[in-house]
């Protein structure tokens, strides 16, 4: 019988691009306050912890482009949206598991992964946002929230 072969696990900071609609705008920053705003209000609270930021994009000579296009009081924006994928094998399943999370609550944007990285396991910074984005089971309480759950022992002995 061949060896078990283990499977790593890791987590991976995945940025998707998305092209927002934007309608009855006059100007290229008022379209991006207000796709960021709109994108905001669609993610929220599932997703309160994807980070929402400017896109870039350049000409096909290479010119850098403001990150909307603004014609006939419409506007296409490009946001780049990040977030952490915990628990997961490879970069392609954490770059499947971010693209449908956030396309279940942006229908009808197109989106594009941009790039996937896997995180440090020892960056305070990555700290676990939803279990959505976990494909394991919880194992219950930490023993911080295990403090909470039992009371002292003076607490259930009664003054006699």
């Amino acid at each position: 019988m061949p060896p078990a072969t283990l499977l790593t696990r890791m987590d991976c900071r995945v940025v998707v691009e998305a092209a927002i609609p934007v309608y009855d705008v006059t100007t290229a920053d008022e379209a991006i306050r207000i796709a960021i705003s709109k994108t905001g209000g669609m993610l929220n609270p599932d997703l309160s912890y994807v980070e929402i930021s400017m896109g870039s994009r350049t000409s096909p000579d290479g010119e850098e482009l403001p990150p909307a296009f603004v014609a006939a009081d419409e506007a296409l924006v490009a946001l780049e949206l990040e977030m952490t994928v915990f628990n997961v094998e490879q970069e392609e399943h954490a770059s499947r598991i971010a693209r449908k999370e956030i396309g279940q609550r942006l229908e009808n944007v197109p989106l594009k992964v941009l790039s996937v990285a896997e995180v440090d396991p020892d960056d305070d910074t990555a700290a676990q946002s939803d279990d959505a984005t976990d494909d394991t089971t919880d194992d219950g309480p930490t023993d911080e929230e295990d403090d909470d759950l039992i009371p002292e022992f003076d607490d259930l002995v009664e003054d006699g």
